[in-house]
């Protein structure tokens, strides 16, 4: 039989993680054998040859079963079955696919595309996708889709992390930015926790002629960052005669912060979780390219 497509696979997976934690590779490996693959349907590779065709549909098949609530990662390529995914299957459904999943608000939203709002960015509404668009704008909207759930998997991830991880993601991030001079060198200017109201200090350039003063704060969604705490910084600034300050959060900041910052004497630039996530795709901390598209169009000038 052909493989299936990844809607098709999203009950066989839910089922397969019914009895508790399992590793994705044994999913894949018994869903092969209950669906009779032949050796050359499981071995078929996708164009970019870094996985199967069918491993990468079961993949997707258990994320948007993650989306839904349905199940959740347990450790590294490990999953299990939620409370809400028990649930559904004392149900007895005969098929889970995407129209299925949209009952559950989580999925809903993120099949809208409609992530974490950067706080810079209140009120400003996300365009809706049409169907008209060229293959490769649909290229191109997909990037973009692919991007914003991970920006969205990042920030969860750093959420739920030690506070010393936090720590030293801004460490990499900071010098993936040519900030810091040596790793060495940042790492002990960020491990200066709770220094008269600054967590760390960074040279803005490798010969330190100029110095970035830091307040990192790891807070959970919706626990937003108010004016009060960038006056705080701002003192903290003022006695360090400091006159650059970087604020960095995995929550957001009110406006009434946003405007307190922006009219400050002293340059303090404010980076809440969803910029924080975008600047870990950019610079490639804490993911990695997986694989590469290249769009091509008619060299005009080959046929004149």
């Amino acid at each position: 039989m052909s493989i299936p497509d990844y809607q098709s696979l999203m009950l066989p997976v839910l089922l397969a993680c019914a009895g508790g934690e399992t590793r994705i590779g044994e999913v894949i490996e018994k869903l092969g054998d209950q669906l009779a693959l032949s050796p050359e349907d499981r071995s078929q590779l996708l164009p970019s040859g870094a996985q199967t065709v069918f491993a990468n549909r079961v993949h997707w098949a258990k994320t948007y079963l993650g989306k839904a609530g349905l199940v959740e990662s347990t450790r590294r390529g490990y999953f299990q079955i939620t409370a809400r995914g028990r649930e559904v299957v004392a149900k007895k459904p005969v098929r889970i696919d995407n129209a299925f999943l949209r009952q559950f608000e989580e999925f809903e939203k993120f099949t809208r595309g409609s992530p974490e709002k950067s706080s810079h960015d209140q009120g400003a509404s996300e365009p809706a996708v049409e169907v008209e668009e060229t293959p490769d704008e649909l290229m191109r909207l997909a990037h973009k889709k692919i991007e914003a759930s991970l920006a969205r998997d990042l920030l969860e991830r750093v959420r739920k992390a030690p506070p010393d991880f936090f720590e030293r993601l801004i460490v990499s991030l900071l010098l993936s930015m040519g900030y810091g001079g040596s790793v060495t060198d940042a790492g002990r200017a960020l491990g200066r926790s709770g220094d008269d109201g600054v967590d760390g200090v960074i040279d803005q350039d490798a010969l330190g002629l100029d110095r970035v003063y830091i307040q990192a704060k790891r807070y959970g969604e919706g626990n937003s960052i108010g004016s009060g705490a960038i006056r705080d910084f701002f003192g903290s600034l003022d006695r360090h005669k400091a006159t650059k300050g970087l604020f960095v959060t995995t929550s957001g900041f009110s406006p009434s912060a946003i405007e307190t910052a922006q009219y400050l004497s002293k340059r303090i630039v404010l980076i809440d979780g969803v910029q924080l996530s975008k600047l870990m795709i950019r610079h490639n901390v804490g993911c990695r390219v997986e694989d590469t598209l290249q769009i091509k169009k008619i060299d005009e000038d080959f046929f004149e």
